[in-house]
């Protein structure tokens, strides 16, 4: 008896889990977003915040970025190969060092996709794998 209650809970397990799976979003840009929401917490947060809001004077905000915003190839570029020197963000001058991180082309994408979706900031146009690769030095 305790055998045949211990399949029935892990077919009743297995089959949660597998209706879990299939109720995920199939928009691509949503699906992008969740991702990306992964990377960021690896790679970004300690220095840009949980909220997106950098550090004043030392790391500039992602949240309601002007320059994010406006500046779509070179936030990409700044991402996948790493950024130096002066850029003005909401109005305030930063003069930082970011260190490529070591993502792949899809990867930035995702987190692209992430950041320009999050904290007030929108972004309807998805960020593509193959866009990031169209991306040069």
């Amino acid at each position: 008896m305790k055998i045949l209650f211990a399949f029935v809970l892990i077919i009743l397990s297995a089959s949660s889990i597998s209706n879990q799976k299939t109720n995920y979003s199939t928009d691509p840009l949503q699906e992008s977003i969740q991702r990306g929401s992964y990377i960021y917490t690896d790679f970004c947060i300690n220095c840009h915040m949980p909220n997106g809001e950098g550090v004043e004077e030392v790391y500039p905000p992602l949240a309601k970025s002007d320059y994010l915003m406006n500046n779509r190839e070179e936030s990409i570029k700044g991402l996948k190969y790493g950024q130096e020197g002066e850029i003005i963000v909401n109005g305030k001058t930063y003069y930082g060092f970011m260190a490529p991180l070591g993502l792949s082309d899809d990867e930035v994408a995702d987190v692209m996709n992430y950041i320009t979706n999050s904290w007030g900031n929108k972004n309807d146009k998805m960020i593509t794998k193959e866009e990031v690769s169209n991306i040069k030095k």
